[in-house]
This record gives structure tokens, sequence and C-alpha cells, in this order.
């Protein structure tokens, strides 16, 4: 029988941005939206879509090998899977989401402990119940199906809920007055999976890809050509991930420079490369970029 990787594809939320992030990494996962076993491009991988809130329990369990998820969620199960590569993308960003606790903007609260004896909403009830512990207030935490926004003030009064940029909490007359945790996605894995050879490595494999597709993201490639003379200058502008390539042109005064930068500071390098008087001068995106 030939060797399989049980992988969990996040359900949800984070299904549409884990499948492109595969795609960007190499794999086409292919989901029609009835099945469960969504298909992919690998004879080697066996996919299957699980509730981000219920990965690290299957994984746990071995019915998954691996898995995506959000850090959250494993530490709310409080269960023993390995971390092997964090992977900072969500919904709508690239960026790390946060549990915050919330309050309605009218309700006098400014921070936990004005909650004393008070009933929290949340989905995160293990967690939120350790936050309040910690800080030594009385709170009932109660769980929450979903909507968890519209809950305060008249069956909840305050909540813990995710957020990526803080929007639905406004829009619902919401302040945040803590953060509770920061969060991200993981590629998770069971020990019994890493401990067996051709799984470690596949695993291993799958994130060295999906890392490298997620460093891409924030950085493109710059080519350009200058006279020996001015390569120094043009050196000097270069906030290189790792020094430039250098290569000899077929005119001996001439050389070529490849490298990588951020692509937020793209705008500002170019025009000062021109200054030193690089020329043809292109920007070009990059698929995946491992170091």
């Amino acid at each position: 029988m030939a060797n399989k990787l049980r992988l969990g594809i996040p359900k949800g939320s984070l299904q549409d941005a884990t499948i492109a992030l595969f795609k960007r990494a190499g794999w086409n996962i292919y989901a029609d939206g009835r099945s469960y076993f969504p298909s992919i491009d690998d004879v080697e991988i066996e996919c299957m879509l699980i509730r981000a809130q219920e990965m690290a329990r299957y994984v746990d369990h071995g019915v998954l090998d691996a898995g995506l998820t959000g850090i959250d969620w494993v530490v709310e199960s409080g269960l023993d899977v390995a971390s092997v590569t964090s992977l900072t993308y969500a919904k709508q960003s690239r960026r790390k989401v946060r549990w915050v606790l919330a309050v309605p903007e009218s309700s006098g609260f400014e921070k936990a402990e004005d909650l004393e004896g008070k009933i929290i909403a949340t989905e995160l009830v293990e967690v939120s119940k350790r936050y309040f512990a910690e800080k030594g207030v009385n709170v009932k935490v109660e769980f929450s199906w979903g909507a968890t926004e519209v809950k305060p003030p008249m069956l909840a009064d305050a909540i813990v809920e995710v957020t990526e940029t803080g929007s639905s909490l406004k829009a619902n007359h919401l302040k945040i007055i803590d953060t509770v945790m920061e969060s991200e996605t993981r590629l998770i894995a069971s020990k019994s999976a890493l401990a067996d050879d051709w799984k470690r490595e596949k695993i291993e494999s799958i994130a060295l890809m999906l890392r490298g597709a997620i460093d891409a993201q924030s950085q493109v490639g710059l080519m350009l050509n200058v006279k020996r003379d001015n390569l120094d200058a043009v050196l000097a502008v270069l906030p290189a991930l790792n020094s430039p390539t250098i290569s000899q042109l077929s005119d001996s005064e001439w050389v070529a420079v490849n490298t990588i930068v951020e692509e937020r500071t793209a705008r500002e390098v170019i025009p000062r490369l021109k200054a030193a008087k690089a020329t043809g001068i292109v920007e070009y995106p990059l698929n995946k970029v491992v170091l």
C-alpha cells in the first residue's frame, strides 16, 4: 500500500485562504462545496475538511496526521499536538488575529476587573476562564454558538471575540478593553506521525513550501543593470535579504544585479536605484522564498 498523509484543511472562514496558500506553495486542492474530502494533485496526500475548532482533537486522536488550525484552538483544546510551523494568514489579511475582551460602548466598563460577577459570552471558553482566573475576577463564562457580537447587553455583559480589524465590533457598538490572546494559523501534527520517517519528511516538506509561500507574499524580486563604476552606489541602496547576486554581462563594464526586497519598500528603492544610475530595473513577484 502506498504511503498516504492524512491532512486536515480548515473548513469555514480559513478554507479559501488555506486553499489559495497551498496553490501558491505548489498544490492544487479542489473543493466542490458538497464533499468533505477535497481532491489534491498529490497522490501522497488525502485531504479532509475539518472545522478549525476540532482540528487538534482529530490530529491528537490519530484520525489525521497533520492539519492547519489556529493556535487559539490548540490552546483551547488543551491537547498535546506538535506545532510544525507558524503560518501568519487569516481570512482577510496576513496579520495575526486577536481574541479581545469587548463591552458595550455605553456600559461604563473600562477593564476586566469591572466585570466582577458578570456574564461573558465566547467560543473560547477555557482560555477565557483562565484569563479571568489569572486576574482574580469572578465571572460566568458561557459558550456562544455564534453571532457573539450581538449578545451584549441583553444576553451577556461582555464578550471575548476574535477580530482582524475590529470593524464588526464597532458596527455593533462594542469597544475593546483588553486583548486576551493573539493567534495565528499553525501546521500541527500528531506525535505518532512525526515518529514515522516518511510522514515526518512529507510534513516537513509541506511546511517548507507553505512557509516559503507565506514569506514570498511580502517580498518582490528586483533585477537591474549597472556599470561597474556605479555598482557600489547601487549596492548601498539595496536592503537585501542576503547579498545580491551579481553577474557579469557581455560588456565587461556592466553587471546585472538580482535581489529581493520587501514589497512595501520597492516604491522608495526603485527611484533611488535610478538615481544611482541603475538601468533596466525590473520588479517581479515571487511565489516562494525558502531560506
